[in-house]
């Protein structure tokens, strides 16, 4: 006799495994283990990634744990029944019937079974498999047996997740010029804890990027093959990235000498991965470079800063500063500037409550200045600053002009210098304190840093009590070795009025990227301040 129970199932997403309970019933056991009546039960699931695998097990296969009296209920709770000499006939036998003759026990457990057993096979997401429960009478078919089946179930969640990150340095040093060469350092993550196979088709390319060539030889990887494809002029590579690793591609390029202006070396691969196990790659990662985020979703993630081309900027000279003068700027609206189409600094913009924003009509040397006129009851205001893209050059100084005039209330505004991850640089106040004079125009600035200790520095103008009288100013901010900063204030026509050394609050100057405008204050009539001829100095 043989019974077949056959389920076509569809694995889920990302379960890597289908497992199930079993237990093994059958009369055969105890009294004909070793014999050749031995009934089977053969599980086998078909998977068409991972093959045929299968689970045998038989009344000999040394599974069988329990006997009669431990399975009660089940139906193979049987016991074997004996001749009674005295009694002349066939009597039952039961744990409580006692023989007379011994005074012992004497009835025999005549069937048995497994434990409940867990079995598991491999299988891949979202493929259909079959799973056969087959059970069968093995040299005779007088005695009975059966197979319990529950909890079938999927399991082992698992998953492929790649990214790829890019960057680059300039093996010559000092600022990228023409001639020299660039190594690129690719890593491709597997954050997963699934494999990615080495499917059919490369799992990276990256062509040459325009004005460069290859440096023969250059390319390796520290697992699979990478190599240097000639006739498209890029590089592939081909292998496994095994769950929560890594493999790193490394080649180098040398920018072309002939380069008669500033250039973009502007590079980016694209790795090929198998997102659903089905054997082909059709799932595509763009590298990224870490130190950017240029607000362009390139990969449709709804993400950024994921996805940005690595970019080496080729300076023909050196840049020793750049200048902010805001008068290619548009009254009213936020600052722009570029140095040779690289962006390099950009300012929010006011609203209702506050203004921030480029002003017509007063200036200091060029048409137009920046104006601000702050809020507590606002949110913080920003000027951005992105130098990323100038390599081997580091900032060592910022200057700006400014002019501001009396009020008749106390009033503040706070010039916090940061960088990317927010910590603090420097932090710059401008208070208004009562002058002793007549209202209404009885509040004059006077201007503070603050250093280390947490405690406001004034730097003074020549006038009484340091006071920034009407007229423009220059303030500049230095970095002084790597842990200290200079504070100068400048009055125009006078000179230099003041100067202070103070340690850093957090890091350097180096690391600019923004400077936050705020206040504490919420006065009747904000004071305004006009900027202008803002510069930024490297070395």
């Amino acid at each position: 006799d043989e019974a077949m129970l056959t389920l076509e199932l569809k694995v889920p997403p990302f379960m890597h495994n289908i497992s199930y309970d079993i237990q093994f019933f059958s009369m055969e056991y105890p009294d004909y283990v070793g014999s050749q009546y031995n009934d089977k039960v053969t599980v086998t699931v078909n998977s068409p990634s991972k093959g045929v695998s299968t689970y045998v097990f038989d009344v000999n296969s040394g599974d069988f744990v329990f006997e009669s009296s431990d399975i009660p209920g089940t139906g193979f709770d049987l016991f074997a029944v004996r001749w009674s000499w005295w009694q002349h006939k066939w009597v039952p036998t039961s744990p409580s019937y006692p023989d007379t003759v011994t005074t012992t026990v004497y009835w025999s457990d005549d069937a048995g079974a497994s434990a409940l057993i867990t079995r598991q096979h491999p299988v891949a997401p979202n493929e259909t498999i079959t799973i056969t429960f087959d059970i069968r009478d093995v040299g005779d078919n007088q005695f009975d047996s059966a197979v319990f089946i529950d909890n079938v179930r999927f399991l082992g969640y698992g998953f492929t997740n790649i990214r790829a990150l890019k960057t680059w340095q300039d093996v010559n040093g000092g600022t990228l010029e023409p001639g020299d060469r660039i190594h690129y350092m690719v890593t491709i993550s597997n954050s997963g804890t699934i494999s990615q196979p080495n499917n059919p088709g490369n799992e990276f390319e990256d062509f040459i990027p325009a004005n460069t060539t290859y440096v023969a030889g250059s390319v390796t990887a520290t697992s699979g093959t990478a190599n240097y494809d000639s006739n498209e002029n890029k590089i592939t590579w081909n292998g496994v990235i095994p769950g929560e690793s890594s493999v790193l591609i490394s080649f180098d390029v040398v920018v072309d000498s002939d380069l008669e202006h500033t250039s973009i070396i502007s590079n980016q691969g694209t790795v090929f991965w198998d997102v659903d196990e089905d054997g082909v790659n059709e799932a595509q990662e763009l590298t990224d470079d870490p130190t950017v985020d240029d607000g362009v979703d390139q990969d449709g993630d709804g993400e950024t800063g994921d996805d940005d081309p690595t970019i080496a900027v080729v300076l023909l000279y050196n840049i020793s500063e750049m200048l902010e003068g805001f008068s290619d700027d548009t009254p009213e609206e936020a600052a722009y500037q570029d140095y040779h189409g690289f962006d390099w600094f950009e300012t929010s913009v006011g609203s209702a409550e506050s203004c921030f924003e480029v002003a017509g009509g007063y200036y200091y040397s060029t048409l137009n200045s920046f104006k601000t006129q702050l809020r507590s009851t606002d949110t913080p205001h920003y000027w951005n600053y992105t130098f990323n893209w100038m390599s081997g050059l580091s900032l060592s100084w910022w200057t700006v002009n400014f002019t501001c005039g009396n009020s008749s209330e106390t009033a503040d505004l706070i010039l916090s210098f940061r960088n990317s991850s927010g910590v603090e640089i420097a932090r710059l106040k401008f208070e208004y304190l009562p002058t002793g004079a007549d209202p209404p125009n009885n509040y004059a600035p006077v201007l503070y840093y603050l250093d280390s200790n947490d405690v406001w520095n004034q730097l003074h103008s020549d006038f009484q009590n340091g006071f920034l009288f009407n007229g423009w100013y220059m303030l500049r901010v230095e970095q002084n070795g790597t842990s200290r900063l200079n504070y100068s204030l400048y009055r125009v026509n006078v000179g230099l009025t003041d100067k202070k050394s103070d340690s850093n609050l957090g890091t350097s100057l180096s690391e600019l990227t923004q400077v936050k405008w705020s206040t504490t204050q919420n006065p009747v009539v904000a004071p305004m301040f006009f900027w202008d001829e803002h510069r930024v100095g490297f070395s």
